[in-house]
Order: C-alpha cells, then structure tokens, then sequence
C-alpha cells in the first residue's frame, strides 16, 4: 500500500465518520475535511470527475458551516416558547430521559408545580433546548434543567432564555441560578459568575448593561 492509497483511505474513512455524527457542526466540518482530503487524493490519480464531485461537496460542507456560525447567537434564527402543557413538556423529557441524565443528573421530573416555568429553544420547527426553572419567593429563578438536543450540542441554545430577562423579571426573579453538578456547563460565556456547584446571574447587572 502507498502513502497515495493511505491518503485516499483517510479521506474516506473521514466521510464515513461525519455521516456518523449526530451533532451538525460537527458532521459539516468533517465531511469538509474528508472532501478536502479526497480532492488531493483524486487530483493526483487525475480521476476529475471525483475532484469535482468533492470540489462540490465542500462547498456546500462550507456554505452550511458559515450559515450555521453565523446565526449561533441570531434570536431570529431561535425562538423561546413558553409551554403550559404539561403533557407535551412530559413526552419531550421522556423522549431525552436518557441523554438527559447524562449532563444534568441530578434533574428529577416531580408533579407540575405553580411556581415552575418551562421554555423550549426552538430552530424552525425543531425543537433545540429546554430551560425549566422555578421563581422562589426570595427572587431567586432556580434552574432545574437547561437541556440541548444532540444535534445541537455544540450550540447553546440555551443563551436565548437568559437574554430575556423579562422571563425572569416578570416572575418577580433578580438572580438566576444554574442547576448544581451540570456537565459542560457554558453560563460563563453569558456573564454568569461560578458559586460553588452552580453558576449564578444577577439580572439587574444584565438589564443595566444591556445583555439580556
């Protein structure tokens, strides 16, 4: 085998591994750098019919990764919904019980509760995220989840919610506390201070500065 042969075997096992992917930026950029490969492989075999097809290949890898970079932070590609039906928000946890518990393990799903407030993030007509909290009487919003669908993990769909601090405010909330023990935690992008276990928002900073 030649170090030609071993190129072409990278590029496709590169290809064969994005399509395997269940996070989107993730699989774009792979498949990119398969295609890349791919091209450099067939140029020099002069195979041009699989050059191209590549050539093409990566320009639609690109076009979908400049789009999906741009609009990461974009409120008009993301909107908050707040849900009221419990029935629904109970099928969609039940549905991500088991990659939920994988970065928020210590959630627990109880009886609707008064002073719960339950948002999904959603992208078109795909649902990305889910942010659950509770308004404490102290004015403290207490994050029970903040969940991001696998296609969307290397987002933070999340940080829509966080913008509105009216969300909060409305409930009589000043603080936003993030659930303790959550894994691959992103708050402090979002201006939240880490406390412990938790990160923590204080809303009348963020209203004052504009962030939310």
């Amino acid at each position: 085998m030649t170090w030609l042969d071993v190129i072409g075997w990278i590029g496709s096992a590169l290809l064969v591994w994005s399509l395997l992917q269940s996070r989107l930026l993730r699989l774009r950029a792979l498949n990119l750098v398969g295609c890349v490969v791919l091209i450099g492989f067939n140029a020099a075999l002069g195979v041009w019919p699989m050059v191209g097809l590549n050539v093409v290949l990566a320009v639609i890898n690109v076009w979908y990764l400049v789009r999906m970079l741009a609009t990461r932070h974009d409120e008009k590609a993301y909107q908050v919904v707040e849900v009221r039906d419990d029935e629904i928000l109970e099928y969609i946890l039940r549905r991500h019980r088991e990659d939920i518990a994988k970065f928020n393990p210590r959630f627990r799903w109880d009886a609707p509760a008064d002073d719960r407030a339950a948002f999904l993030v959603v992208n078109g007509d795909e649902i990305v995220g889910v942010v659950l909290f509770r308004g404490g009487e102290d004015g403290i919003a207490r994050v029970e989840l903040d969940y991001v669908t696998q296609r969307y993990r290397d987002f933070t769909p999340g940080e829509f919610v966080y913008r509105r601090s009216q969300l909060f405010t409305d409930r009589g909330c000043r603080m936003v506390v993030s659930p303790p023990g959550m894994l691959a935690p992103y708050y402090d992008r979002l201006g939240f201070r880490r406390e412990g276990e938790s990160y923590v928002l204080d809303l009348a900073e963020t209203t004052a500065t504009g962030r939310a």
